[in-house]
C-alpha cells in the first residue's frame, strides 16, 4: 500500500509539472478533481475484493462455476443502497457529527469497510462457504453504504462546469483501487496466501477518508432539517423519489438505467472464469487483465474526457454505448483462440478502453440527473439500478449459459443483450427527453448535451 501510495504522489506531481507547460490539463488538477480522484480509488477497491479477486480465490480453491458466478448476487446489496441513502442525507451522527455531515459519514463508513474486508480475509470458502458468502454480502454492504458517502460528496464537491472532468478524474481513481486492490491480492496470495492479501487491501479506504478530513464539508451540500416526527422522515424517504418521478421522461429514464448494462455486466463478472478455464496463470492475469487492462482504461477515460467536451453528452453516450457492446465479442475471439497472450491482452486492452470512455461520459450524465436537495439519495437509485439487472442475471444465470452454451456463444448473447439500451438512449436523444430530464445538478453545463 505504500508503495502504491508513493506511485500516485510522484504522478501528481509528474502532471503537476507537465500542467505548467500544458494548461489544458490545469482543470484536473483544481482541487475538486484530486478530491474525486482519490475518492475513486476507495470507492474502487471493495469491488474488486468481492468481484474479480473473490471469483479467482473461490476458483483456484475448487469452488464449482455455478457457485462462483452466485457470488456476484453479493454485488445486489448496491443495488438496494438507495433505500438506506436518504439516512446518510438526513442523519447526524453524534460526537464525529462536528466535523460534518458528510465528513463523518466518510470516516465511519470507511471503518465499516476496513471492517468488513479483513472479515472476508479470515474466512475459508472451502470449510464454510455458508460464511463466506455472509462475509463477501458484508463487505458489499459496507461497500455500498462507503459508495453512498462518497458519490454525494463527489457531486457536492465538484462545480457544475466541473462535472466531466471530475467524473474522468473520478474513473481514474476507481480504476486505480480496484486495479490496484486486484494486482496486489494476487501477489500476495500468490506468496501469503488470501488472508493476508485481503488485510492488505483494507488500506484501500483511506484515501477517501483523509480527502474528507482534508477539504471538510462539500461547498454545495445542503444539509437536510432534523426529523422531527414520523411523517417528516417519510417525506426525507419519498423526497428524493417524487422529485424526480415528477420529470418529464422520467419513467424512460430509468427504464434505460436498468438495460443499457445489462450485457456489459454480464461479461465482466465472468471474465476470471474464462481465464482460469484458459489456464492463465495468477501472474498472466496480473499483467494482461490488471497491466494491459490498467493502462488502457486510462487512456479510455482521456478519450471519454476529449469526445464529452467535443462530441456533447448525448453523442459520446450513445457511441460508449455502441463500443461497450461491440467489446463483449472480443471475449468471444479470446474464448474461441484458448489460451494466448496476445488474444487476452487484445481484448482486455479493447473492453477496457472502451470502459474507461464509457465512465467518464457515462458517469457525467448519471450526475448530472440528480437535484441538488437529494444528492445522496437520487445518485444512489441511479447507480444502483444501473447494473441491478444484469448481476441478477448473472448471479442466477451466467454459470448454467456457459456450460449449456459455452463461452464463445455466452458473449455474443451479452452483445445482443446490450442492443436495447442503445436503441433506447438513441429514441429518447432525438425525441428530447435526455434534456427534459436533466437534474440541478447539471444545469451549468447545458452546452454540453448536444
Amino acid at each position: 500500500m505504500s508503495t502504491t501510495l508513493v506511485v500516485l504522489f510522484v504522478a501528481v506531481v509528474l502532471v503537476g509539472v507537465l500542467a505548467r507547460k500544458m494548461p489544458a490539463l490545469q482543470p484536473y488538477l483544481e482541487k475538486e478533481s484530486l478530491a474525486a480522484f482519490f475518492l475513486g480509488i476507495s470507492s474502487g477497491f471493495p469491488y474488486a475484493m468481492i468481484g474479480a479477486t473473490l471469483t479467482t480465490r473461490l476458483a483456484q480453491g475448487g469452488i464449482d462455476k455455478k457457485t462462483v458466478t452466485a457470488f456476484t448476487l453479493a454485488f445486489l446489496v448496491y443495488n438496494l443502497k438507495f433505500l438506506w441513502a436518504w439516512v446518510v442525507d438526513g442523519v447526524n451522527l453524534p460526537l464525529l457529527g462536528r466535523l460534518g455531515q458528510r465528513v463523518s459519514w466518510m470516516l465511519v463508513t470507511g471503518l465499516l469497510v476496513i471492517a468488513a474486508v479483513i472479515n472476508l480475509a479470515l474466512v475459508d470458502p472451502a470449510a464454510d462457504i455458508a460464511w463466506t458468502a455472509t462475509a463477501a454480502i458484508m463487505v458489499g454492504a459496507a461497500g455500498a453504504t462507503f459508495d453512498i458517502v462518497i458519490d454525494a460528496y463527489r457531486i457536492e464537491t465538484l462545480k457544475p462546469e466541473q462535472l466531466g472532468t471530475g467524473s474522468g478524474m473520478s474513473q481514474y481513481g476507481w480504476r486505480i483501487g480496484s486495479a490496484g486492490a486486484g494486482a496486489l491480492a494476487l501477489m500476495v496470495s500468490a506468496r501469503w496466501g488470501w488472508s493476508a492479501a485481503y488485510i492488505a487491501c483494507a488500506g484501500f479506504a483511506l484515501p477517501a477518508m483523509l480527502t474528507a478530513l482534508l477539504l471538510g464539508e462539500p461547498v454545495r451540500h445542503r444539509a437536510a432539517a432534523a426529523r422531527k416526527g414520523l411523517g417528516e422522515v417519510w417525506r426525507s424517504i419519498a423526497g428524493p423519489f417524487v422529485e424526480f418521478f415528477q420529470r418529464q421522461g422520467a419513467l424512460l429514464v430509468l427504464l434505460f438505467i436498468l438495460v443499457h448494462k445489462i450485457g456489459d455486466t454480464l461479461a465482466n463478472l465472468t471474465f476470471r472464469l474464462l481465464f482460469d478455464d484458459l489456464g492463465f496463470s495468477n501472474d498472466e492475469i496480473a499483467i494482461y487483465d490488471i497491466g494491459v487492462g490498467f493502462w488502457a482504461y486510462l487512456i479510455g477515460i482521456f478519450i471519454g474526457g476529449v469526445a464529452f467536451a467535443r462530441l456533447g453528452l448525448k453523442r459520446s453516450v450513445l457511441i460508449a454505448l455502441v463500443l461497450m457492446a461491440i467489446s463483449n465479442v472480443s471475449f468471444a475471439g479470446l474464448a474461441a483462440a484458448g489460451h494466448s497472450n496476445a488474444g487476452m491482452a487484445g481484448a482486455i486492452g479493447f473492453e477496457n478502453l472502451v470502459s474507461g470512455f464509457g465512465g467518464v461520459v457515462v458517469v457525467a450524465y448519471f450526475s448530472a440527473l440528480c437535484d441538488l436537495r437529494f444528492t445522496a439519495a437520487q445518485y444512489a437509485l441511479i447507480s444502483a439500478g444501473a447494473s441491478v439487472v444484469g448481476r441478477f442475471v448473472t448471479g442466477t444465470t451466467a454459470g448454467a449459459l456457459i456450460e449449456g452454451f459455452g463461452y464463445v456463444n455466452f458473449y455474443l448473447l451479452t452483445t445482443l443483450l446490450a442492443l436495447p439500451g442503445i436503441v433506447l438512449f438513441w429514441w429518447m436523444s432525438r425525441s428530447g427527453l435526455i434534456d427534459a430530464a436533466m437534474g440541478t445538478a447539471g444545469e451549468a453545463s447545458s452546452e454540453t448535451r448536444g
